[in-house]
């Protein structure tokens, strides 16, 4: 895999460039900015822990404490933090409270609160309260769509056109998932080909950006490869600017499957503090990537993403002990622990 640039680097070929010919030096300066593009020093993650984090938490998660949870987190100069699910309580009890937890957040400029919508009436509630950004979510696997969202993949095209159809009548962004986009629970693995036909669906109905979801965590860099190889006549830039990554840490690999998607220009992911969530319809599926592991992982590349480490890492904690779970980031116990000893030792 090629290494990621930082932009001293960029910098030294943008100077080789310019000293060439001004014919050579046109053409050149084509590659140049396209290296930028790929090579973009931004990455944005996308805070799933309220949504995707606690919605497979067995204990009834108390409303205050997810707003509060929701409100520390837009501290942190995260961006865009996935705040609820408006499914039906039948299929998610810990989402059943959506309507107040939207409500009862403050909402701070700058920063999107999407949520998730299974269907029509998902999405009029969610008008009802001011959301701004929805998120659709179908599956690249036909028995793990009739499990989660209970129709095949066909017809879960057919509800996301009408989501995203009066979504646009609204000006309402509309963000779409892709689950089991390299393994599933009960098909096992699953063709790229599959997934690049429904994310190209999903680009079509306008959603904005397509979130690639290894939902079991089975990935692994060569399996991820093959599913962005195959996605690459979608992205018209070039630069996948149009696709994230989320990628649930069962086997230990998400970071390793984020370094090697980087190299094809993916700069969003999809993380949750504390390593919270799972998958209510995949036994045995852990956690989402730790957004205090992704951060630190970033910053040791020299990328940006104008969120707070030591922040998250406080929310953390804070989450874990609130729901009496272990926290499952690596890097946040490792500087909790350290802080700690730091205090008992003065």
């Amino acid at each position: 895999m090629r290494k990621i640039m930082d932009f001293a680097s960029l910098k030294r070929i943008k100077f080789k460039i310019l000293q060439c010919g001004t014919t050579r030096t046109k053409m050149l300066n084509l590659s140049w900015r396209k290296i930028v593009r790929h090579f973009s020093n931004y990455v944005r993650i996308v805070e799933v822990g309220p949504r995707d984090g606690l919605q497979n938490e067995s204990v009834i998660v108390p409303t205050s404490t997810k707003i509060s949870f929701i409100n520390k987190l837009s501290e942190t100069g995260l961006k865009t933090i996935e705040a609820t699910s408006f499914v039906s309580p039948q299929w998610l009890p810990q989402m059943g409270d959506n309507k107040e937890v939207f409500e009862g957040i403050n909402i701070k400029p700058g920063i999107s609160y999407p949520v998730l919508v299974p269907n029509l009436q998902g999405l009029h509630q969610a008008l009802d309260v001011g959301v701004q950004e929805v998120a659709i979510f179908g599956a690249a696997s036909e028995a793990f769509s009739r499990k989660n969202i209970n129709c095949s993949i066909a017809k879960s095209i057919e509800r996301f056109s009408l989501i995203t159809e009066q979504a646009a009548q609204r000006n309402i962004r509309v963000r779409a998932y892709i689950s089991c986009i390299v393994g599933c629970p009960y098909e096992g693995d699953v063709k790229p080909s599959v997934v690049a036909s429904l994310a190209a669906s999903m680009l079509e109905l306008g959603c904005y950006e397509v979130s690639l979801g290894d939902t079991i965590g089975v990935g692994t860099p060569k399996k991820i490869r093959a599913v962005l190889n195959e996605l690459k006549t979608l992205s018209p830039s070039g630069t996948f600017s149009e696709f994230a990554l989320h990628c649930h840490d069962t086997f230990g690999q998400a970071l390793t499957n984020i370094y090697s998607s980087l190299d094809f220009g993916i700069r969003t992911f999809d993380s949750s503090v504390a390593g919270l969530g799972g998958c209510p319809y995949a036994a045995g599926a852990s956690g989402n990537v730790a957004t205090e592991d992704l951060l630190y992982f970033l910053n040791g590349q020299g990328l940006e993403s104008g969120v707070d480490l030591k922040k998250v890492i406080d929310v953390g904690d804070y989450i874990s002990t609130q729901i009496g779970r272990e926290n499952k980031s690596k890097v946040g116990t490792a500087i909790l622990r350290k802080e700690k000893h730091t205090r008992v030792k003065n």
